[in-house]
Protein backbone atom coordinates (compact mmCIF):
# COMPACT_ATOMS: atom_id res chain seq x y z
CA UNK A 1 0.00 0.00 0.00
CA UNK A 2 2.85 2.31 0.87
CA UNK A 3 4.57 1.44 -2.44
CA UNK A 4 1.39 2.20 -4.39
CA UNK A 5 1.21 5.63 -2.34
CA UNK A 6 4.69 6.37 -3.34
CA UNK A 7 3.82 5.78 -7.31
CA UNK A 8 0.79 7.69 -7.20
CA UNK A 9 2.67 10.90 -6.05
CA UNK A 10 5.78 10.53 -8.08
CA UNK A 11 2.87 10.00 -11.09
CA UNK A 12 1.31 13.11 -9.87
CA UNK A 13 4.94 15.34 -10.02
CA UNK A 14 5.96 13.77 -13.22
CA UNK A 15 2.83 15.36 -14.47
CA UNK A 16 3.20 18.62 -13.21
CA UNK A 17 6.83 18.33 -14.29
CA UNK A 18 5.78 17.59 -17.74
CA UNK A 19 2.67 20.18 -18.15
CA UNK A 20 5.28 23.25 -17.02
CA UNK A 21 7.94 22.22 -19.62
CA UNK A 22 4.29 21.60 -22.62
CA UNK A 23 3.81 25.18 -21.09
CA UNK A 24 6.92 26.64 -22.09
CA UNK A 25 7.03 24.10 -25.37
CA UNK A 26 3.62 25.88 -26.51
CA UNK A 27 4.49 29.22 -25.74
CA UNK A 28 7.79 29.02 -27.67
CA UNK A 29 5.82 27.03 -30.65
CA UNK A 30 3.22 29.60 -30.89
CA UNK A 31 6.28 33.10 -30.73
CA UNK A 32 8.54 31.73 -33.24
CA UNK A 33 5.64 29.96 -35.73
CA UNK A 34 4.09 33.56 -36.07
CA UNK A 35 6.90 35.79 -35.30
CA UNK A 36 9.49 34.39 -37.33
CA UNK A 37 7.90 34.13 -40.72
CA UNK A 38 6.93 38.44 -39.87
CA UNK A 39 10.29 39.09 -39.48
CA UNK A 40 11.43 37.16 -42.58
CA UNK A 41 8.90 38.98 -44.65
CA UNK A 42 10.11 42.62 -43.40
CA UNK A 43 13.90 42.01 -43.25
CA UNK A 44 16.08 40.67 -40.32
CA UNK A 45 17.76 43.84 -40.17
CA UNK A 46 14.96 46.78 -41.33
CA UNK A 47 13.36 45.26 -38.12
CA UNK A 48 15.86 44.56 -35.77
CA UNK A 49 17.61 47.64 -36.66
CA UNK A 50 15.37 50.23 -38.03
CA UNK A 51 14.77 53.21 -36.23
CA UNK A 52 11.13 54.11 -37.38
CA UNK A 53 8.14 52.08 -35.61
CA UNK A 54 5.14 53.64 -37.99
CA UNK A 55 2.64 50.98 -38.82
CA UNK A 56 0.53 53.47 -40.78
CA UNK A 57 3.88 53.87 -43.71
CA UNK A 58 4.36 50.09 -43.21
CA UNK A 59 7.65 50.81 -41.58
CA UNK A 60 8.59 48.27 -38.28
CA UNK A 61 11.78 49.39 -37.06
CA UNK A 62 11.70 47.81 -33.07
CA UNK A 63 15.54 49.25 -32.65
CA UNK A 64 14.01 52.42 -30.48
CA UNK A 65 12.02 49.76 -28.37
CA UNK A 66 15.29 47.71 -27.91
CA UNK A 67 17.49 50.78 -26.55
CA UNK A 68 14.51 51.76 -24.06
CA UNK A 69 14.36 48.48 -22.99
CA UNK A 70 18.04 48.16 -22.54
CA UNK A 71 18.95 51.30 -21.01
CA UNK A 72 15.99 50.98 -19.12
CA UNK A 73 17.07 47.95 -17.52
CA UNK A 74 20.67 49.38 -16.95
CA UNK A 75 19.21 52.59 -15.27
CA UNK A 76 17.09 50.84 -12.66
CA UNK A 77 20.21 47.98 -12.18
CA UNK A 78 22.43 50.98 -11.61
CA UNK A 79 20.12 51.90 -8.62
CA UNK A 80 18.82 48.73 -7.49
CA UNK A 81 21.77 46.18 -7.32
CA UNK A 82 23.82 48.52 -4.81
CA UNK A 83 20.90 49.80 -2.91
CA UNK A 84 19.79 45.64 -2.61
CA UNK A 85 22.76 44.21 -1.70
CA UNK A 86 23.65 46.76 0.97
CA UNK A 87 20.41 46.89 2.19
CA UNK A 88 20.70 43.01 3.11
CA UNK A 89 24.09 43.11 4.17
CA UNK A 90 22.53 45.32 7.17
CA UNK A 91 19.61 43.26 7.72
CA UNK A 92 21.63 39.78 7.79
CA UNK A 93 24.96 41.21 9.58
CA UNK A 94 24.56 44.41 11.52
CA UNK A 95 20.75 45.01 12.06
CA UNK A 96 19.56 44.59 15.58
CA UNK A 97 16.65 42.19 15.92
CA UNK A 98 14.19 45.05 17.03
CA UNK A 99 14.92 47.20 13.71
CA UNK A 100 14.82 44.19 11.84
CA UNK A 101 11.41 43.23 13.09
CA UNK A 102 10.55 46.73 11.50
CA UNK A 103 11.87 46.71 8.21
CA UNK A 104 11.78 43.25 7.20
CA UNK A 105 7.88 43.50 6.81
CA UNK A 106 8.38 46.57 5.23
CA UNK A 107 10.59 45.25 2.89
CA UNK A 108 8.25 42.44 1.88
CA UNK A 109 5.50 44.94 1.76
CA UNK A 110 7.13 46.16 -1.05
CA UNK A 111 7.07 43.19 -3.25
CA UNK A 112 3.35 42.49 -2.66
CA UNK A 113 2.75 46.19 -4.37
CA UNK A 114 0.87 46.11 -7.59
CA UNK A 115 3.01 47.59 -10.99
CA UNK A 116 -0.23 49.65 -10.99
CA UNK A 117 -0.05 51.48 -7.95
CA UNK A 118 3.79 51.62 -8.25
CA UNK A 119 2.88 53.75 -11.39
CA UNK A 120 0.58 55.71 -9.94
CA UNK A 121 3.51 56.59 -7.45
CA UNK A 122 5.49 57.66 -10.13
CA UNK A 123 3.03 59.58 -11.94
CA UNK A 124 1.99 61.96 -9.49
CA UNK A 125 5.25 61.71 -7.12
CA UNK A 126 8.44 61.05 -9.13
CA UNK A 127 7.00 62.65 -12.70
CA UNK A 128 6.48 66.45 -10.89
CA UNK A 129 9.99 66.03 -9.14
CA UNK A 130 11.93 65.30 -11.77
CA UNK A 131 10.03 67.98 -14.03
CA UNK A 132 10.80 70.62 -11.45
CA UNK A 133 14.45 69.39 -11.14
CA UNK A 134 15.11 68.53 -15.07
CA UNK A 135 12.16 70.27 -16.59
CA UNK A 136 10.48 68.71 -19.50
CA UNK A 137 7.47 66.18 -18.88
CA UNK A 138 9.19 64.26 -16.29
CA UNK A 139 7.87 61.08 -18.01
CA UNK A 140 11.52 59.81 -19.01
CA UNK A 141 13.90 57.36 -18.72
CA UNK A 142 15.53 58.33 -15.53
CA UNK A 143 11.65 58.36 -14.38
CA UNK A 144 11.09 54.66 -15.22
CA UNK A 145 14.67 53.47 -14.48
CA UNK A 146 14.27 55.28 -10.51
CA UNK A 147 11.10 53.44 -10.39
CA UNK A 148 12.01 50.39 -11.70
CA UNK A 149 14.63 50.40 -9.54
CA UNK A 150 12.59 50.69 -6.60
CA UNK A 151 10.45 47.90 -7.68
CA UNK A 152 13.35 45.23 -7.92
CA UNK A 153 14.49 46.18 -4.46
CA UNK A 154 12.33 43.43 -2.67
CA UNK A 155 13.35 40.84 -5.02
CA UNK A 156 17.14 41.19 -4.76
CA UNK A 157 17.18 42.20 -0.77
CA UNK A 158 14.79 38.86 -0.37
CA UNK A 159 17.51 36.49 -2.15
CA UNK A 160 20.50 38.30 -1.07
CA UNK A 161 19.93 38.29 2.60
CA UNK A 162 18.84 34.65 2.53
CA UNK A 163 22.43 33.17 0.83
CA UNK A 164 24.55 35.55 3.22
CA UNK A 165 23.02 33.80 5.98
CA UNK A 166 23.20 30.80 4.57
CA UNK A 167 27.10 30.81 4.55
CA UNK A 168 28.52 28.85 7.47
CA UNK A 169 29.94 30.78 10.40
CA UNK A 170 33.00 29.43 10.17
CA UNK A 171 33.88 31.84 7.40
CA UNK A 172 32.83 34.90 9.48
CA UNK A 173 34.71 33.17 12.88
CA UNK A 174 37.61 32.26 10.19
CA UNK A 175 38.20 35.70 9.38
CA UNK A 176 37.79 37.39 12.76
CA UNK A 177 40.68 35.32 13.59
CA UNK A 178 42.35 35.89 11.71
CA UNK A 179 42.63 39.69 12.87
CA UNK A 180 40.00 41.57 10.44
CA UNK A 181 37.23 44.01 11.86
CA UNK A 182 33.51 42.84 11.73
CA UNK A 183 33.27 45.01 8.69
CA UNK A 184 36.21 43.02 6.89
CA UNK A 185 35.03 39.86 7.87
CA UNK A 186 31.37 40.81 6.23
CA UNK A 187 32.71 42.13 2.69
CA UNK A 188 35.50 39.76 2.43
CA UNK A 189 34.70 36.53 3.68
CA UNK A 190 30.89 36.18 3.78
CA UNK A 191 29.64 38.58 1.26
CA UNK A 192 31.83 36.58 -2.03
CA UNK A 193 30.81 33.46 -0.29
CA UNK A 194 27.39 34.40 -0.95
CA UNK A 195 28.07 35.60 -4.69
CA UNK A 196 26.18 32.99 -6.50
CA UNK A 197 23.15 33.75 -4.42
CA UNK A 198 23.49 37.74 -4.69
CA UNK A 199 24.01 37.20 -8.51
CA UNK A 200 20.39 34.64 -8.56
CA UNK A 201 18.57 37.94 -7.09
CA UNK A 202 20.39 40.69 -9.53
CA UNK A 203 18.85 37.94 -12.55
CA UNK A 204 15.47 37.69 -10.63
CA UNK A 205 15.78 41.82 -10.83
CA UNK A 206 16.77 41.91 -14.75
CA UNK A 207 13.56 39.46 -15.55
CA UNK A 208 11.47 41.83 -13.56
CA UNK A 209 12.66 44.71 -14.91
CA UNK A 210 12.90 43.48 -18.42
CA UNK A 211 9.33 42.40 -18.22
CA UNK A 212 7.51 44.80 -16.75
CA UNK A 213 5.14 46.96 -18.55
CA UNK A 214 2.45 48.90 -16.41
CA UNK A 215 4.62 50.97 -14.30
CA UNK A 216 6.94 52.05 -17.57
CA UNK A 217 3.65 53.07 -19.81
CA UNK A 218 2.68 55.31 -16.68
CA UNK A 219 6.44 57.54 -16.62
CA UNK A 220 8.24 56.46 -19.59
CA UNK A 221 6.56 58.93 -22.29
CA UNK A 222 5.97 55.76 -24.91
CA UNK A 223 7.79 57.40 -27.25
CA UNK A 224 8.49 55.38 -30.30
CA UNK A 225 12.00 57.19 -30.72
CA UNK A 226 15.33 56.59 -30.51
CA UNK A 227 16.43 57.24 -27.42
CA UNK A 228 18.35 61.56 -27.25
CA UNK A 229 19.00 61.67 -23.47
CA UNK A 230 17.81 60.16 -19.57
CA UNK A 231 15.36 63.11 -19.06
CA UNK A 232 13.71 61.99 -23.02
CA UNK A 233 10.78 60.08 -23.25
CA UNK A 234 11.14 56.42 -24.30
CA UNK A 235 9.19 53.12 -25.15
CA UNK A 236 10.10 49.79 -24.34
CA UNK A 237 9.32 45.97 -26.05
CA UNK A 238 6.46 45.59 -23.44
CA UNK A 239 5.08 48.66 -23.54
CA UNK A 240 4.85 48.85 -27.47
CA UNK A 241 3.66 45.34 -27.67
CA UNK A 242 0.60 46.45 -25.04
CA UNK A 243 -0.20 49.58 -26.37
CA UNK A 244 -0.73 48.50 -29.67
CA UNK A 245 -2.56 44.64 -29.71
CA UNK A 246 -5.75 46.45 -29.02
CA UNK A 247 -6.04 47.60 -32.59
CA UNK A 248 -3.59 46.54 -34.64
CA UNK A 249 -3.86 43.77 -37.64
CA UNK A 250 -2.37 42.14 -40.22
CA UNK A 251 1.20 42.77 -40.30
CA UNK A 252 1.01 45.12 -37.58
CA UNK A 253 -0.27 42.35 -35.39
CA UNK A 254 2.10 39.99 -36.79
CA UNK A 255 5.31 42.77 -36.06
CA UNK A 256 3.92 42.95 -32.20
CA UNK A 257 3.83 39.27 -32.12
CA UNK A 258 7.92 39.27 -33.61
CA UNK A 259 8.81 42.04 -30.86
CA UNK A 260 7.72 39.55 -28.31
CA UNK A 261 9.63 36.57 -29.85
CA UNK A 262 12.34 39.15 -29.33
CA UNK A 263 11.75 39.64 -26.09
CA UNK A 264 11.52 36.25 -25.15
CA UNK A 265 14.99 35.58 -26.93
CA UNK A 266 16.01 38.52 -24.32
CA UNK A 267 14.99 36.67 -21.76
CA UNK A 268 16.49 32.81 -22.68
CA UNK A 269 20.07 35.53 -23.16
CA UNK A 270 20.09 36.48 -19.79
CA UNK A 271 18.85 33.04 -18.20
CA UNK A 272 21.73 31.17 -20.02
CA UNK A 273 24.35 33.91 -19.05
CA UNK A 274 23.19 33.59 -15.10
CA UNK A 275 23.67 29.54 -15.87
CA UNK A 276 27.19 29.95 -17.15
CA UNK A 277 28.06 32.75 -14.41
CA UNK A 278 27.12 30.38 -11.25
CA UNK A 279 28.49 28.06 -12.97
CA UNK A 280 31.92 30.19 -12.88
CA UNK A 281 31.49 31.47 -9.62
CA UNK A 282 30.44 28.00 -7.74
CA UNK A 283 33.71 26.92 -9.46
Amino acid sequence: MKDMKEKIMQLIFLLAACASIFSVLLICFFLFANGIPTINEIGVFKFLLGRQWKPENNLYGILPMILGSIYVTAGALVIGVPTGILTAVYLSRFCSKRKYRLMKPAIDLLAGIPSVVYGFFGMVVLVPVLSQLFGGSGKSMATASLLLGIMILPTIIGVSESAMNAVPDSYYEGALALGASHERSVFFAVLPAARSGILAGVILGIGRVIGETMAVIMVAGNQARMPVGIFSGIRTMTANIVLEMGYATDLHRESLIATAVVLFVFILIINLSFSILTRKADQ
